[in-house]
């Protein structure tokens, strides 16, 4: 017995020394990072993205338990729950029951114009006759969020052009003529889109350019008198043909909003009363319990392109996002422009021409300790040293005169790109100088035996073979960049920025303008906005937007490194 307990204690530390556990315990702890990262990725898809399927609209009856009074209720379910009879006692219900536990659920009621609310509970126990009436219908509204009810009328110019049959009918002629006053309605908004924004935004970039211009004439003491009058003339010449052209926009936007304007719909509410809605306020109108399921997938993606293509409205929690993913992906290819260069500089100056030394190894020391860094010290360092300090001297000599308004001496798209450059400028230096130091020195030797110089060898040699650590860096970076938000509230980001970075007026690429970032959209959706209800959906759906978008760009960098590290492998065997 003894025997079998010592060779099973020897055959024990054995395996120990021979490091096969450390083996299984790596495993099994990449094992459960890979489900938790899996898990969180399938909770936001499924909370997110399922919150664009056109769910079924409930109609019942409901019994107050505080009043006893019984209303129609009409609406979409959200969320269900069971909660403590204790508790919904506590709160001040009177309810008669000996069940322990109650089942509760949220209704997305819409009609916010009407009843001053979107979401309400309802205790299941007090609900009656439940119904899924075929023509309940939902619009989604430009403002005032979702309307749920029934279609009465269709009217062109307060004149009925349809009557809706009933409640009992999905589908009749109203609802066809609705659907074709919408899909007009719809382009003439893209009409007034394109002259707003577009059109006349042009106009009055150009009138601003005129402005800044007769500023400049009267700072610039050398002009002589003919100069100035000559100039003034010809700035004039030009305000007075923006001006004409702009009234002729004008006049057409005029026509347009009248047109806009002129349809309407009748539809009656949860409690029987009826209310006139804007046929210019509805984006989308659908009736669910009558949809087949290759028309609730065809409002689906209808729902779920609008979500990635277009400008946010309701406070943030309808419409799209299309300028926060805009916004963070310009920002961190900028990022990527101005660190990679400056990380590899200082890589190659460490590690290819400093005197390895006491002085060389506290400069890594503190390239070290500069990663560890909170990120909201970055962003004070940039609002303090690259906003107040370079973009007020940079407004002092270029842009005097648009003072006191500022052009660069204010958060923008480049100072946030600047600052997060410098927030990552640690990670690409590490990974770029352990690069170099991984090329064999008989490579460098080589090179410089056959003739080429120390410049000639780094360049052709030495940095292609580093470029798959480069790359690693880079995608490093580009990883905690994008979703960094603390620094950028300092240095550029806002709640809804009217424009994009990007543009057709001069000079195209506003680097001075304050952009949009999906990281901060999160932030302010989840946490600012006044719907909370409403807002939640689109924070799972925004967070998931905001890995995918962080995969796609370290994927394409991972591309590039995995053809670099093909093309020199030889090289470094």
């Amino acid at each position: 017995m003894d025997k079998l307990e010592r060779s099973t204690s020897i055959s024990f530390s054995q395996w120990l020394k021979s490091g096969e556990p450390w083996i299984w315990i790596n495993g099994a702890a990449i094992s459960i990072s890979v489900i938790a990262v899996v898990g969180l990725i399938m909770i936001l898809a499924v909370k997110g993205l399922g919150h664009f399927w056109p769910g079924e609209i409930m109609s019942a009856t409901y019994q107050d338990p505080r009043s006893g009074e019984v209303s129609r209720i009409i609406g979409q379910v959200v969320e269900k729950e069971s909660v403590p009879i204790e508790q919904l006692r506590a709160s001040g219900l009177k309810l008669e029951t000996d069940e322990e536990f109650l089942s509760r659920y949220l209704l997305k009621l819409g009609n916010r114009d009407v009843t001053g609310t979107d979401f309400a509970w309802y205790l299941q126990v007090q609900t009656n006759t439940v119904e899924y009436p075929q023509a309940a219908m939902a619009l989604e509204r430009r403002e005032w969020g979702s309307f749920y009810g029934f279609l009465h009328q269709v009217k062109q110019a307060d004149q009925v052009v349809a009557t809706a049959s009933g409640e009992e009918l999905a589908s009749d002629a109203a609802w066809q003529e609705l659907q074709t006053r919408i899909e007009r309605v719809s382009q003439l908004h893209d009409q007034i889109e394109q002259l707003e924004k577009h059109e006349i935004g042009a106009i009055n970039a150009k009138l601003e350019r005129l402005r800044l211009n007769e500023r400049g004439i009267e700072l610039d003491e050398g002009m002589s008198d003919s100069a100035v009058k000559s100039a003034r003339a010809k700035i004039e010449e030009g305000r007075a043909q923006l001006d004409q052209e702009y009234q002729v926009l004008q006049k057409q936007l005029s026509q347009l909003y009248i047109k806009v304007s002129r349809d309407s719909i009748t539809a009656v509410t949860m409690d029987g009363s009826s209310i006139e809605l804007p046929i210019a306020k509805i984006v989308r109108a659908y009736q669910p319990n009558s949809l087949s399921l290759s028309g609730k997938v065809a409002i689906y993606f209808s729902k779920l392109n609008e979500f990635l293509t277009d400008d946010p409205r309701e406070a943030n929690t309808e419409g799209g996002i299309f300028p926060a993913i805009f916004g963070t992906v310009m920002m961190v290819i900028l990022m990527a422009i101005m660190v990679t260069p400056f990380g590899v500089v200082a890589a190659v100056y460490l590690r290819e021409y400093a005197k390895q030394g006491f002085v060389t190894q506290m400069v890594r020391v503190a390239v070290n300790n500069l990663a560890g860094v909170p990120s909201i010290v970055y962003g004070v360092f940039g609002l303090g040293f690259f906003i107040y300090y370079v973009g007020g001297s940079l407004d002092q000599l270029f842009f005097q005169e648009a003072l006191p308004s500022p052009t660069f001496g204010t958060p923008g798209l480049l100072w946030a790109s600047l600052t997060l450059a410098l927030l990552t400028l640690p990670v690409v230096i590490v990974a770029t100088e352990e690069g170099l130091a991984r090329i064999p020195r008989a490579v460098r030797e080589g090179s410089l035996a056959l003739g080429a110089t120390k410049a000639e060898t780094l360049w052709r040699i030495v940095l292609p073979m580093a470029s798959p650590a480069m790359m690693t860096g880079l995608i490093l970076a580009v990883a905690r960049a994008a979703g960094e938000v603390a620094p950028l509230m300092l240095v550029g980001v806002v709640k809804l920025a009217p424009s994009l970075p990007l543009d057709g007026n001069y000079p195209f690429v506003h680097l001075d303008q304050k952009f949009m970032h999906l990281g901060f959209h999160i932030y302010d959706v989840g946490f600012q906005s006044p719907n909370v209800e409403a807002a939640r959906p689109l924070v799972y759906a925004t967070a998931f937007l905001l890995v995918v978008v962080i995969a796609m760009l370290n994927f394409a960098a991972v591309s590039v490194r995995n053809r670099l590290r093909e093309k020199y492998k030889a090289l470094e065997s």
